[in-house]
């Protein structure tokens, strides 16, 4: 019988741990944004400080394409100044999507692009 009650209390301290594992979790907004041939069909963004997941569409752009998210004002060109949790996980093929890991926005601006696609470097802020 001991060993019963011992059981018990270490399933549930275990599914106790995990509950409040799971409600430390940080709660993201997923922000959608979507590519064709050579552009993003939305150009500009505003959000709000907090944290976010981007899904990228590659809507028939015919190869993979990518997300990349940088602070206005630094070289884009260069890796070092790109905000890695933006990343799509895996490269986006030819009509799916893909999503990022939770990324923080603070206040500011950034630019948003896409290397493989060729696209231009559109705004996003954050207010």
């Amino acid at each position: 019988m001991k060993k019963f009650i011992a059981i018990i209390v270490i399933a549930l301290t275990f599914t106790l741990t995990g509950n409040a594992q799971d409600s430390m979790k940080t709660k993201a907004t997923t922000v959608s944004l979507e590519q064709t041939k050579g552009v993003f069909t939305q150009t500009e963004l505003t959000l709000v400080e907090g944290d976010y997941i981007f899904e990228i569409a590659n809507n028939n752009v015919g190869q993979q394409v990518g997300f990349v998210l940088v602070p206005k004002g630094k070289d884009a060109s260069k890796p070092e100044n790109h905000i890695k949790t933006a990343y799509v996980t895996k490269a986006v093929e030819n009509n799916t999507k893909e999503s990022s890991n939770v990324t923080t926005l603070a206040k500011g601006e950034y630019v948003y692009f896409c290397p493989l696609n060729h696209t231009p470097q559109y705004t996003l802020t954050v207010e």
